[in-house]
């Protein structure tokens, strides 16, 4: 007798229970998720908090100060001008940062949609995924390059140098990193098109685009969003490649990549300029490919339910 009330509130417990909060007790299960989440939600705090604490301005010059090494005015040393490590290095991460979350957006976005139309869609079909083979083709690095050469400087002028370098390799990043995201809706969108319930509500004459809104994009959002975090990584790899190379950010704009590139000169002398921007470019990849693990574990209903 007393048994069935407490099944009761348990079911009712159960049934009133979100479905997010299945997939946090997932992700919970996951410790190198948790650990990734931790240290990346450390990185962002520091890189934006910590400009408020350590008021040196990235770009304040100390001559008398350059070259030096760990000290209580500059804890990371300083570099050949005499500029705040630490400062530059909270600085840059901003920057590389913004750049990882902007061109996962956009790259996001366009994979998901050209994913969509591409497999919902049967004429638009071979033409998307022609296209998509030919971006995949192309030399990625090689093509960055070439965009940057071409139109940076109309960004530039028309921008200011951050704004327009922000704008043009937030762009390049984005339009050349959508493919694999698509390829990997469409085969989910093919997949649902046979489901029950997508042919249950084509045969009421449910018209295209509200059955893609509200049977199609809820049931990809588990590889979008896989596809997001580790686009994000991708994004600031990327980034860092073209800082290193030169062709990124103005050399008084700082980036993990950028100052990578301005410590290559000094590597024997001062190896620690290289092993900062270095930790935090890693660290932050890692993270973030620990959260994409663990959130393709807590989506995937087939492992969640165990």
């Amino acid at each position: 007798m007393t048994d069935a009330p407490v099944a009761k509130s348990v079911a009712q417990d159960t049934s009133g229970r979100s479905q997010w909060w299945d997939v946090w007790d997932q992700f919970k299960t996951h410790k190198g998720a948790l650990f990734g989440a931790a240290v990346f939600l450390f990185i962002v705090l520091a890189v934006s908090l910590g400009p408020l604490i350590w008021t040196i301005e990235p770009t304040f010059i100390d001559i008398r100060a350059r070259n030096s090494g760990p000290t209580w005015a500059h804890p990371l040393g300083t570099d050949q001008l005499g500029r705040d490590i630490l400062a530059r290095m909270m600085a840059g991460g901003q920057v590389s940062i913004a750049v990882g979350l902007t061109a996962m957006l956009i790259s996001v976005l366009l994979g998901a949609l050209i994913g969509v139309v591409a497999g919902f869609f049967r004429k638009l079909d071979g033409m998307l995924m022609g296209l998509t083979d030919l971006f995949l083709a192309l030399p990625l690095l090689p093509l960055l390059l070439v965009m940057v050469m071409l139109f940076r400087e109309t960004l530039a002028r028309s921008f200011g140098p951050e704004m327009g370098t922000f704008i043009l390799i937030v762009s390049a990043i984005g339009v050349t990193s959508w493919m694999q995201t698509a390829r990997i809706v469409r085969g989910e969108v093919l997949a649902l098109k046979e489901r029950e319930f997508v042919l249950a509500a084509r045969s009421i004459g449910t018209p295209p685009r509200r059955m893609i809104l509200r049977h199609i994009l809820p049931n990809v959002l588990s590889p979008i969003m896989v596809s997001a975090t580790l686009g994000i990584a991708t994004a600031i790899i990327t980034e860092s490649a073209l800082s290193f190379l030169g062709l990124g950010f103005p050399p008084d704009f700082p980036t993990w990549g950028r100052l990578l590139f301005d410590a290559v000169d000094y590597l024997q002398q001062y190896p620690q300029r290289v092993f900062w921007p270095g930790l935090a470019i890693s660290l932050t990849v890692l993270s973030v490919n620990y959260i994409g693990d663990g959130l393709r574990d807590a989506l995937d209903p087939r492992i969640r339910g165990r």
